[in-house]
């Protein structure tokens, strides 16, 4: 919340507005006085990292009633406040376009009263209202995410991993118990990314006999030698006839059925907390920017609007039809329509519940396939890796394959560093950084021969490699060297991943979200040191090849001065005015200064450079000092998008193959030429895309390393924005505003 406070505040200064702070919610409101104030630039700064909201929050009864409203109307008018941006959940949205739709006649009663003016009521009679949605549920449909559920899924995510270290000691079976009211999305995702043996969310009541199925489906994890047992049930889990479903209940079940040692955790408040993620910090400076263009923008026809993140791209959409579609589930669910109420959370929803059971309760196939897959790490390792290359397998045993793991990327695959694999070798993965089954840079044209005779030998039919560039690139290779040798003529898929995010065909490679949240709390840490320090700047130097979006979007969570990147040239007047506006801002409050510099930004301007051009320059007025990130950033544990994401992409790999090898498997032989059965998966605005790599050759810079278009370049206009360099409104793309039915909110949530 405060990553959007901070953002509305500054961009509201930024288009010339007054704005004011109000504390307290709508308390704040209807109390007036001090809790009322007018901000400024420094109001706001370094709290992007601050949890919770330093303004405040409180439930207001007051402002239930008509003399509540008609005393928040008064304040209001009082500081000539006619723009009202409001982030909160469903009831605070409600209740701002209900004050908004009675603004008329509280003007009117307050000019009859005698406590207004007419011509105050005049010059203050229309009020504008957008909303912001903050709620860790992720319950508000319109939107792919709420402001507040990536960093409660991170505290999740933090215990859950807690936990799974001491219960494999003791061979302990946890029952964990999340938030989300009557919304599963927390318990879904954090269920899909801790690879829980059981779920309860309150969207799809277990059947009848649950009880029975819980305990033999445990017995069998056991008895495959696992030492460790998941049940992650949501606070509003309801079994068939709409009882709630108890964590006690379920751990004295799995005490008096299977005698296993049961402990049960109830997360709570804790989800609420802590520091806010980098995709929330993000996500919330996107949406604060654009809400305050909407009121900019509006006009009396406009209805009140909600702004939402679709994709990549923030929208704007009427904000009570969302109310009402949200309204709609949870009526869906109390007359037990539970595969509309799934259904109407959206796309994604479905398919991470589709996903989760097909993952937890599916068995190993009884009869064996005709096809053998091989899977394979290539390039640097990146963080969810592992979780890929897990739901790969255990979706391949599915559906009968024979699945072969390939040690060291495409140099293990011409060394015959090649092993069958079963469910239980990939257990306890998902939450692994790194690359388990080791990964190097090699390409196959240094060892083509022996690369042919090994797909020969194990009679591969279908190759999948989770990794960068070189895996992009590597599998290029071998599609064109299909004319050589035939045994290349099998289906290849790459899973992008790596923490640079410049694979083609993909907005987001496995790994990057992992590798921003790392260098961001880097970076966190690196301002909190100077807290005792008068007046310092700190050149960071990120990794990311020639690729700038870890800078960037690290930069925008960590409201950085500025962030230099090879896609966004840059000159030594560039740098000159960087200095000036540091120099300007050490005058003020604010004694601390951020610059972050991609790894290869600039052949001549590099990290040194940019020390001694800033100790120089600012010698008097401001110390400089340097730190090169490095491979902290690649390290780690995967943070629950990626986990989820890998999860996901591995499944959806292997069943885009599998459908591949039956179309082109031919007495008893597989022959595949085409353009579409070599393909890079990746995640383009909001569908999975599979795209023909011979296609993506097109659109590569092969030199730097990069898809010659990057969505993210968008978001440098932002952080130069919220950074205060004066930049031309027009290079500002608004938000569209769009309508919305029942299934058009059914949006990729979350993906």
């Amino acid at each position: 919340m405060n990553a959007a406070v901070r953002a509305v505040t500054r961009m509201g200064i930024y288009v010339g507005a007054k704005v004011f702070l109000i504390y307290e919610g709508y308390e704040g409101l209807v109390e007036g006085g001090d809790n009322i104030k007018q901000a400024n630039w420094l109001s706001v700064s370094n709290i992007i990292q601050l949890g919770g909201t330093v303004i405040g929050s409180a439930r207001c009864k007051a402002f239930t009633t008509r003399a509540g409203r008609l005393r928040a109307a008064r304040n209001l008018v009082e500081h000539g406040i006619t723009n009202l941006c409001v982030i909160g959940g469903d009831g605070s949205l409600t209740g701002a376009d209900i004050f908004r739709s009675e603004w008329g006649e509280l003007l009117e009663e307050l000019v009859q009263d005698g406590q207004i003016s007419k011509e105050l009521a005049q010059e203050n009679s229309r009020l504008n209202i957008v909303g912001l949605v903050g709620s860790i549920d992720n319950d508000f449909c319109g939107t792919d995410m709420t402001i507040g559920t990536d960093s409660a899924l991170h505290r999740i995510m933090e215990v859950i991993d807690a936990i799974t270290t001491t219960a494999q000691s003791h061979q302990r079976t946890f029952v964990l118990e999340v938030m989300g009211r009557h919304c599963g999305y927390l318990a879904l995702v954090s269920g899909l990314a801790s690879g829980a043996d059981w779920l309860f969310i309150p969207e799809s009541p277990p059947e009848d006999g649950w009880e029975d199925l819980m305990c033999e489906r445990l017995g069998e994890t056991r008895s495959r030698g696992s030492r460790l047992n998941i049940i992650i049930i949501a606070e509003g889990a309801i079994d068939r006839s709409g009882k709630p479903i108890s964590s006690n209940y379920v751990k004295d079940l799995v005490v008096q059925r299977l005698g296993f040692d049961t402990r049960v955790t109830v997360l709570g408040h804790v989800q609420r907390g802590g520091t806010p993620s980098a995709f929330d910090r993000v996500l919330s400076s996107k949406m604060g920017m654009e809400a305050v263009m909407a009121l900019l923008e509006a006009t009396p026809d406009t209805p009140a609007c909600v702004v939402s993140l679709s994709g990549n791209q923030s929208v704007r959409l009427p904000l009570m039809e969302c109310v009402q579609v949200t309204k709609d589930v949870q009526k869906a669910m109390d007359e037990k329509r539970f595969e509309e109420a799934i259904q109407l959370r959206g796309r994604s929803f479905e398919n991470n519940w589709n996903i989760y059971k097909l993952l937890a309760h599916q068995k190993p196939a009884q009869e064996k396939s005709p096809f053998s897959l091989a899977i394979l790490n290539v390039g640097a390792p990146a963080a969810g890796m592992n979780a890929a290359v897990r739901s790969a397998v255990r979706i391949s045993i599915c559906q009968g394959h024979t699945i072969y793991a390939v040690s060291d990327g495409f140099e293990g695959l011409a060394k015959g560093q090649i092993r069958e694999v079963g469910w239980h070798d990939v257990a306890g993965w998902l939450g692994r950084g790194g690359s388990m089954l080791g990964t190097k840079r090699t390409l196959p044209k240094t060892c083509m021969e022996k690369i042919v005779e090994n797909v020969r030998k194990f009679n591969i039919q279908g190759l999948l490699v989770i990794g960068g560039f070189e895996a992009y690139e590597g599998v290029l290779q071998l599609v064109e060297a299909r004319g050589q040798y035939e045994e290349l003529c099998i289906i290849m898929c790459v899973i992008p991943a790596t923490i640079s995010n410049n694979v083609p065909g993909t907005d987001f490679s496995l790994g990057s979200d992992t590798a921003v949240n790392a260098a961001m709390e880097s970076c966190d840490r690196i301002k909190q040191s100077a807290s005792g320090t008068k007046r310092r700047v700190f050149i960071v130097e990120t990794m990311g090849g020639y690729c700038g979006y870890l800078s960037t979007v690290t930069g925008i969570a960590v409201g950085a001065d500025a962030a230099y990147v090879y896609e966004d040239p840059f000159t030594i007047h560039d740098l000159k005015a960087n200095v000036e506006h540091l120099t300007d801002k050490m005058k003020t409050d604010i004694q601390r200064g951020l610059v972050l510099r991609n790894e290869k930004c600039h052949e001549h301007y590099t990290t040194e450079f940019l020390y001694n051009l800033y100790s120089s320059e600012g010698k008097g007025i401001f110390d400089c000092r340097i730190n090169v990130l490095g491979h902290l950033q690649q390290g780690g544990a995967p943070t629950p998008f990626d986990r989820n994401y890998g999860t996901k992409l591995g499944v959806k790999a292997v069943l885009w193959m599998s459908e591949k090898l039956e179309e082109v498997y031919c007495k008893g032989r597989v022959f595949a030429n085409s353009d579409d059965s070599a393909c890079v998966i990746g995640l383009r605005k909001k569908v999975v895309a599979f795209s023909p790599v011979t296609e993506l050759k097109k659109v590569t810079d092969f030199e730097h390393r990069l898809p010659q278009e990057q969505w993210w370049l968008n978001l440098r206009l932002m952080l130069k924005m919220l950074a205060n360099y004066q930049i031309s409104l027009t290079e500002y793309i608004s938000g569209k505003m769009e309508h919305v039915t029942r299934r058009t909110l059914s949006i990729e949530k979350g993906f």
